[in-house]
């Protein structure tokens, strides 16, 4: 596991109090997770297992199977491999409110580059990735791709237009629970 990369998670927290994991060993196959996080603001945590991390976005409409929306992913500080199965409440300080598994699973790398293919973290390094997810709520491509707004990097997180799109589907309010335990952010409070 990369220690630096999850410095600025492990300065932020006090683990122990907020019981939020601290560590994790990668899978046969990299995994992303989309937690829903009810914090200050709700938001939609989204996160991909790489290089030993999971490289983190926040997302504040969540995300979408409509391959029209764009929507916002703001770069959060990366988190532990564990955090991946994390669900709870997270007491006052950062990031505190409730957090469940809204979706998770594994994804396929689909960045290229002039029809090469591009690992992930240079993908990442030169703002952009195209993922192929496999999750119980979203399935198919998805890009992310960084801009700027404001002075500010920010990303947009998009659908990509094949068999898993779908204009008519909003998960983000029609499946609102966990799929490890099909609870709720309010059935957590």
């Amino acid at each position: 596991m990369a220690e630096n990369d999850l410095a600025t998670y492990r300065r932020k927290r006090d683990l122990a109090r907020s019981g939020e994991p601290a560590g994790g060993e990668p899978g046969e196959r990299p995994r992303f997770v989309v937690q829903k996080h009810d914090a200050s603001s709700l938001h939609y945590d989204f996160r991909l297992e790489v290089d030993g991390v999971l490289k983190s976005w926040a997302v504040p409409k969540g995300p979408s199977p409509d391959p029209r929306e764009k929507r916002l992913a703001t770069p959060t500080e990366d988190h532990p491999l564990d955090y991946a199965e994390f669900e709870g409440a997270i007491p006052e300080g950062y990031g505190a409110g409730t957090v469940v598994v809204w979706d998770t699973g594994t994804y396929r790398n689909d960045t290229e580059s002039d029809g090469e293919p591009v690992a992930m973290a240079d993908g990442l390094s030169a703002g952009h990735v195209k993922v192929w997810l496999e999750g119980e709520k979203l399935r198919g491509a998805f890009a992310l791709t960084r801009t700027e707004f404001r002075g500010r990097e920010q990303w947009l997180l998009v659908k990509v237009a094949d068999e898993g799109a779908d204009r008519r589907r909003n998960p983000v309010s029609t499946q609102p629970e966990s799929v490890l335990t099909g609870r709720t952010n309010d059935e957590l409070r």
